[in-house]
């Protein structure tokens, strides 16, 4: 689950997280002592609080330990005070009495017990050197339980005193720890008491710990507003204050409530549907998890797309090749299964009950191959099991009581071919976690650099795949984990357009989306399918065209830096060269940040505003700055603009992707400094250093969108604590230390 910092409840958490993702502490033995070492760690995975602390060889009485929750990972390190690593043997002690302390692997990377008996355990992690009997330097740790399942549903629409309700399973068994809900102020709405589910860890079938709370909407809702329910693990001696405590497990749900009274919940997505199933809903491959020493650890999963036919009569469910074939891994034959493995508690069909087969894997178009445009695949339909018709949850009209009604999407106009993205049109989505959700398509012709890996939990990394004519659809809350293979719609007619497969979120907390054209869908599934060097023909299955009832979540205001006195020193020869052009013709010209670049500190660069909305003939830029215009979105780009881009972008992406290792994507867009205008759209790893880049490339502006590289969006489920062999047999109940590592989720 995300966790985007748009109001002032999570703004306040700030500093401790900042410091979190920072260092995880640092200690010292005391001054003067022999062969001192300083130990220092920082975060790797999930989310930790964390504060600096300083401890000798031995911890001293009331010194403070590193807070740590279950799902994340620390990496430490040792080094003299000089700052020469030190080459140390690591260890660690202490811990839950039944989970125990968690592991320490002679890199030093820390990953704690998976799960507690109490509310917080304490380990001591001990360094020595070689051949030593005694520690160089220990610190202490606090492990605390963090999330198996944040918040879910984690977005959800309602009508004006409409009520839901959001659950949150945490890593502790037993035990009395809960989650705190909270809302960000008055006056959105109320919630109910918590009420949590625990089980005894002697219990017939210990379980992890379920906490609930009922959210219910205000009456007289007069505009669509975004509100953010947040949780908090906490534990009883820690009084729930607004703010919780540096080193809380952290989960956000985002509610959209809107006037028309629509109500719009994800869930329905992950549940287990009658027979013929929808599309839209949860699916995956039967053997689609992960396993150490004959137990299943972890499973994937993702979204039914919708359904194919070819011209001889065969139906066929559409999804992506990394959720229904597994990143190539599957042989044709594989089953597929409704819902997928995370939502029925990672239970293989034939080894419990929670799904049912739906499809046979038959076809994908290897993504190893690098004339591979796209990420899908195909499994033949089981007679009775998918609606004939290719009905998708959500994607139809209004109902009396709020809710959506399943549709098929529209073929009518392209007799069930889809059509090409355009740049500014409105897109709608429906998938596993996510639900019914609208965008915009904001780039077309993207080149973009996906990694793929051989396990659920992303650790052995496969392969990199370069993927060219990608469309990015772009809004918040747009996608998420486990949407992947969901079919990418024109909100105005329902006609297919993409394949949604890899995603991220910007520094602006927007989804950028990726998705494969449909047309290069059809046509490399077309090939795959062939016997003979003929492909077959492929059409979606659907009805008439009709509108979509989007579903969009507002944006959260995002103010610039401000420009500083260098940059605008560095602009003064632009502005004057813009005040000559503007003379007595247009408003007089003002120095105001760039909404395309930043600096690679993160500073503004500067841009030259006219205010107002100024003639075509506008210059691009003046010395290398370019003009920031006032402009709708929605105006159209001139073809012969986007032709240019297009070039300019075919000549120069090679550079561009070798400027910078932090550079996955290059498309086409528009600028966000003029929306009338068109951009090369540069996306860029924010967790690397990022590159200088100029304004434009060969007289073309160029945007920059800093986000998470993009990850192939499968979701991630967990078994019960007891765990579940691939042969079914269930682990002993006494054995409750083998249960299953929660995973961070993307």
């Amino acid at each position: 689950m995300r966790l985007v910092f748009s109001n002032p409840y999570l703004l306040a958490l700030l500093p401790a997280t900042l410091l979190a993702a920072g260092c995880g502490g640092s200690f010292t033995l005391a001054p003067g002592a022999g062969n001192s070492v300083v130990l220092s760690s920082h975060v790797v995975g999930a989310s930790t609080g964390s504060s600096a602390s300083a401890s000798t060889g031995q911890v001293v009485v009331g010194s403070q330990p590193v807070p740590v929750e279950t799902s994340a990972v620390l990496q430490w390190s040792a080094a003299f005070p000089d700052g020469i690593s030190a080459d140390v043997r690591w260890s660690v002690t202490g811990g839950d009495p039944h989970s125990g302390a968690g592991s320490v692997t002679d890199a030093g990377l820390y990953t704690p017990p998976a799960w507690l008996t109490v509310d917080a355990a304490t380990v001591t992690l001990h360094a020595r050197f070689a051949g030593s009997a005694t520690d160089a330097a220990t610190a202490l740790l606090r492990i605390t339980p963090g999330f198996i399942r944040p918040l879910a549903p984690e977005n959800l629409a309602l009508g004006a005193g409409a009520t839901a309700t959001f659950s949150a399973s945490i890593a502790e068994v037993g035990g009395t720890a809960s989650v705190h809900f909270a809302l960000p102020a008055s006056g959105v709405g109320s919630l109910s008491t918590p009420a949590c589910k625990r089980s005894p860890l002697a219990s017939e079938n210990p379980a992890y710990t379920v906490c609930s709370v009922t959210y219910t909407a205000p009456e007289g809702i007069a505009v669509s507003q975004s509100v953010e329910l947040l949780a908090a693990v906490t534990a009883p001696s820690a009084i729930p204050l607004a703010v919780p405590p540096p080193g809380s497990a952290l989960s956000t749900a985002q509610l959209l409530l809107n006037p028309q009274g629509v109500t719009s919940n994800p869930a329905i997505h992950q549940q287990m549907l009658a027979l013929p199933v929808a599309l839209g809903s949860s699916a995956g491959s039967n053997t689609d998890y992960d396993s150490a020493h004959g137990q299943l650890t972890d499973c994937c999963g993702g979204t039914l797309g919708a359904l194919v036919a070819d011209t001889s009569g065969n139906s066929y469910v559409l999804g992506n090749n990394h959720i229904l074939a597994r990143s190539d891994q599957a042989i044709p034959g594989a089953t597929v299964i409704q819902p997928g493995l995370i939502d029925n508690g990672c239970t293989p069909f034939g080894e419990g009950p929670g799904s049912t087969p739906i499809a046979s894997l038959v076809a994908y178009p290897p993504l190893s191959a690098p004339s591979t445009r796209v990420d899908a695949a195909l499994a033949r339909v089981a007679p009775g099991s998918v609606d004939a018709t290719g009905t998708i949850l959500e994607l139809g009209s209004l109902q009396p009581d709020g809710t959506l009604a399943a549709a098929p999407p529209g073929v009518s106009s392209t007799a069930g071919h889809g059509e090409p993205a355009q740049l500014g049109m409105e897109v709608a989505k429906s998938g596993r976690t996510t639900g019914l959700t609208c965008g915009s398509i904001t780039a077309i012709n993207t080149e973009v650099l996906v990694d793929y890996y051989r396990d659920c939990a992303e650790t052995e990394h496969a392969f990199r795949k370069r993927f060219t004519g990608q469309i990015v659809a772009s809004s918040p809350s747009f996608s998420d984990s486990g949407d992947s293979g969901a079919l990418i719609v024109d909100s105005a007619n329902a006609e297919p357009v993409g394949l949604f497969f890899a995603g991220g979120v910007d520094d602006r907390g927007v989804v950028q989306a990726i998705a494969n054209p449909v047309s290069d869908v059809l046509a490399d599934l077309g090939r795959s399918l062939a016997t003979s060097a003929n492909p077959i023909p492929l059409h979606f299955v659907g009805a008439a065209d009709h509108r979509v009832t989007c579903l969009r979540y507002p944006e959260q205001h995002f103010a610039p830096p401000a420009l500083s006195s260098a940059a605008k020193a560095s602009a003064a020869h632009a502005l004057e060269m813009a005040r000559q052009w503007a003379a007595a013709s247009a408003p007089e010209p003002l120095l105001v940040p760039s909404a395309d670049q930043l600096a690679p500190d993160g500073s503004a660069l500067p841009a030259i505003s006219f205010g107002g909305i100024l003639p075509v003939s506008t210059p691009r830029f003046f010395g290398g700055v370019p003009t920031h215009v006032d402009a709708a979105a929605s105006v159209p780009l001139d073809a012969s603009a986007l032709a240019r881009a297009e070039r300019v972008r075919d000549s120069r992406s090679a550079a561009l992707f070798a400027m910078s290792s932090a550079i996955f994507g290059v498309g086409v867009g528009r600028s966000a400094d003029n929306p009338a205008d068109t951009a090369l759209i540069l996306f860029v790893d924010r967790s690397q250093a990022a590159p200088a880049l100029p304004a434009s490339i060969d007289g073309e502006r160029l945007r920059i969108i800093r986000m998470d590289r993009p990850h192939v969006t499968r979701g991630r489920g967990q078994p019960a604590v007891h765990g579940c062999r691939p042969d079914g047999s269930l682990l002993p109940r006494s054995l409750p230390a083998l249960a299953l590592r929660p995973l961070p989720q993307p």
